[in-house]
């Protein structure tokens, strides 16, 4: 007997051991039962690398070379790996592979800015629906995208990926893209979470910032995204907030993401490895990226310690297993490595062109016609900035310069121009291979500098030529902000080009075209009326040149419109006196601890001027820009009438009618601000509160948009109550080409004052 007891015993321990529950979408609690401590902590920690053995890449990771991570597999108990890759303005992975004649480009698209600047949602949904058919095709599981911080000052480096310093703006175009991503059965993850505004010692920064800021414009685009697209996950930041590393403050991984606003993903963390493991995952960090094994000993020595419980450890276990049966990798999906990438491109051609914006045309200097003889100045006419550097990029089978573009379109290029152009590039090319590994080796180029023509030259050539073209080129990229100096600032190389080409081109009647191919916003103000028509197609994508050229002769009637000011001068940010323009990185650019004695904007940063970011500063405090928030111009007018707001259940609804009252087709993007009654909380004089865009107008025809804005998207946060509030009262409602170009009101009542109570979390450290 007691041997048969033995053997039972002895089973039911092999059957424990051995027969465990393979993972279905049906049996989570199941397998999490089945799991050990050291399976738990696995598969909290991502791959940092593919195994390799006897020089053999293996692993899931292996299966997408250049991808940014993975999580790892439990063949035990059925759970696959899922692997995870970069980036906003496309897929980042590697174009070739080890024993493969075979190419596996990406497209680039448009970066965040630019697609922004469409102020079309649909369009954003399309544009990322052909990407994440990309992320789908080429096996990857999870987009590291978008990149969603707000544009707090002109100079932070990954401002290119990101869309806007408006939350609202911001967080309706994360919310199309995260939809059109994840229409293909893949997930995104919205980043960096939260008030990552600078890169500048971006590993260790503290962000100090108060209660009201950080609900109204730092996180409400957060709040936004995950409210109307569910991402599959969000990635905690690298830095700091108010004193406590974002990846492990419990109030805004959980208390306010979670509880809050429902979130039910996974949260990972960005590239790193912190000290604080057992913290970020008691949090409500899920996942810790890449993944080392300290990380996965430090979860199962707190487990063991109690630092952090078996409920919690179960709980992250469980976000994870959820996310997993979500995959395609889970669902056993066939990739094809073959995305219809001619498709893509012209794709990212036709959102390109939707989102270019007009800041100059006087005279109605474009379009041009398409046959003129063009003089074609600037590196960056055979040295286009299809995207930032770093994670953001996208190794893509081409770039489309503007020489191409433009040759293609019929303009005839001054061919000794052209020349001088290519040869200088191919010097700077032969430079850079005879100094290969000096610098930052494959986190991107640095952008070609300009070089001066005399002006005896540019005399000549505008003899021989009909107009003049001038591409001003800027670069930015993960680990460095930008310059006030050179780079926000124009150098004095391009300003004495532009002047030299404006007085040359303006003696004889002829025309001069200004192109701004920049990553973020350079002053303008003091130079902009050395030209007659002014371009901004920031960074386009691949196919950016091309969508250029269409706007320059009229094939595409430009409708983008500014997702941010212009400030006449840096200084006229409010933001700028908290920002390190003039710092230099010691070591390994700013990724590294700041100086032992806490410097300012480094180490720490005062978010002093509070909710006063962008437009909500210069229209209060009636300070003059360049060109203000959401400014476009069209080849044609339109004309707003019949403002109507009616009161909702919850809120209001807007309608006015969009003529076109020029003579060529086009579209309008309407921009709806709200001004708030007196009293109580200091307000901006007029906040974004929604926006929509007109179809493809022809002369004559008109169109009526429909707007609504809920009670609770109205509402101000009041820290003194830890309560949304909005009050009572009359409210003006505006219609505008811009912030700064009103074209109809009309006005809404709200009867009774509302409040949404929120949890007193997040507060900055009293000193």
């Amino acid at each position: 007997m007691k041997r048969v007891l033995l053997t039972l015993a002895a089973a039911c321990i092999l059957t424990g051991l051995y027969a465990q529950p393979k993972l279905t979408k049906d049996n989570i609690d199941q397998v999490i039962a089945a799991m050990t401590l050291q399976e738990k902590a696995t598969l909290l920690v991502g791959g940092a690398r593919a195994a390799i053995v006897n020089g053999v890449t293996s692993g899931v990771a292996a299966e997408v070379p250049g991808a940014a991570g993975n999580t790892r597999p439990n063949e035990r108990l059925g759970i696959p790996g899922t692997v995870l890759a970069d980036g906003p303005a496309g897929l980042r992975i590697s174009p070739t592979r080890q024993n493969d004649s075979k190419t596996y480009y990406a497209t680039g698209f448009p970066v965040g800015t630019l697609l922004a600047s469409s102020w079309d949602t649909g369009l954003v949904e399309e544009v990322t629906k052909a990407m994440g058919n990309e992320v789908k095709e080429y096996g990857v599981d999870v987009l590291l995208a978008p990149g969603m911080n707000i544009h707090r000052n002109p100079l932070c480096g990954r401002n290119f990926e990101y869309f806007s310093e408006d939350p609202l703006l911001s967080g309706k175009m994360a919310a199309a893209y995260v939809r059109g991503i994840q229409s293909n059965g893949v997930g995104t993850s919205i980043k960096h979470y939260a008030v990552n505004n600078q890169e500048t010692n971006r590993n260790e920064n503290d962000a100090r910032v108060s209660q009201r800021a950080l609900r109204e414009i730092y996180l409400k685009n957060f709040e936004i995204a995950v409210k109307e697209a569910d991402p599959w996950t969000v990635m905690s930041s690298y830095n700091q907030l108010n004193g406590e590393y974002t990846q492990q403050k419990l109030d805004l991984l959980t208390t306010v993401l979670r509880d809050e606003w429902g979130f039910k993903g996974i949260v990972m963390t960005d590239w790193g490895n912190k000290a604080g493991t057992v913290k970020s995952a008691k949090a409500g960090n899920d996942l810790m990226e890449p993944g080392n094994q300290n990380e996965i000993d430090r979860i199962v020595a707190g487990v063991q310690d109690g630092s952090i419980s078996q409920e919690e450890l179960d709980r992250n276990v469980g976000n994870m297993l959820n996310y997993i049966v979500r995959t395609p990798r889970f669902n056993k999906y066939k990739y094809s490595n073959k995305p219809d990438l001619k498709a893509h491109a012209e794709v990212a051609r036709k959102a390109a062109g939707e989102a270019i914006v007009l800041l100059r045309n006087e005279n109605k200097t474009l379009p041009l016609k398409g046959n003129e003889k063009v003089a074609l100045y600037g590196v960056s006419s055979v040295d286009f900035v299809a995207g930032g550097t770093g994670s953001g990029n996208v190794n893509k089978a081409y770039v489309v310069t503007m020489e191409e573009a433009m040759t293609k379109a019929g303009f005839k290029l001054d061919k000794k121009l052209a020349d001088f152009y290519r040869l200088h590039k191919d010097y700077d090319k032969v430079t850079r291979d005879l100094t290969a590994g000096t610098g930052f080796s494959g986190w991107g180029s640095a952008k070609l500098a300009e070089t001066a023509i005399p002006a005896q030259a540019i005399n000549l050539e505008a003899n021989e030529n009909d107009v003049a073209v001038v591409v001003l080129g800027r670069n930015a990229g993960e680990g460095a902000d930008r310059k006030m100096m050179d780079d926000f600032e124009l150098t004095s190389v391009e300003r004495e080009l532009l002047q030299n080409v404006s007085t040359a081109y303006h003696a004889q009647g002829k025309k001069v075209v200004v192109i701004l191919n920049i990553g973020g916003v350079i002053e303008t103000m003091s130079w902009k009326n050395l030209a007659d028509a002014i371009l901004l197609p920031w960074s386009p994508g691949q196919e950016g040149a091309n969508a250029v050229a269409d706007i320059l002769t009229g094939k595409v009637n430009p409708s983008g419109k500014l997702p941010m000011t212009f400030p006449v001068n840096f200084m006229d940010h409010p933001s700028s006196a908290n920002f390190p323009y003039n710092y230099t990185p010691t070591a390994n650019r700013g990724f590294g601890r700041g100086p032992r004695v806490p410097q300012k904007d480094v180490d720490y940063t005062d978010y002093a001027e509070g909710i006063w970011v962008g437009y909500r500063h210069f229209v209060t405090r009636n300070v003059e820009v360049s060109y203000p928030f959401g400014f476009g111009l069209s080849y044609t007018t339109f004309t707003y009438s019949k403002p109507v707001v009616k009161a909702t259940a919850d809120g209001f609804e807007a309608s006015v009618t969009v003529t076109n009252s020029g003579s060529v087709a086009g579209r309008e993007a309407v921009e709806l601000y709200v001004s708030a009654p007196a009293g109580g909380l200091e307000k901006p004089a007029r906040e974004l509160k929604a926006f929509a865009k007109t179809r493809l107008l022809a002369p004559g025809e008109s169109q009526t948009l429909t707007m609504k804005v809920s009670a609770y998207e109205l509402a101000s946060f009041n820290e003194a109550t830890s309560a949304w509030e909005t009050a009572a009262g009359p409210y003006t409602v505006c219609f505008g080409a811009s912030v700064a170009d009103i074209r109809a009101t009309a006005l809404y009542k709200q009867k009774n004052a509302q409040n949404w109570p929120a949890h007193n979390v997040l507060a900055p450290e009293t000193k």
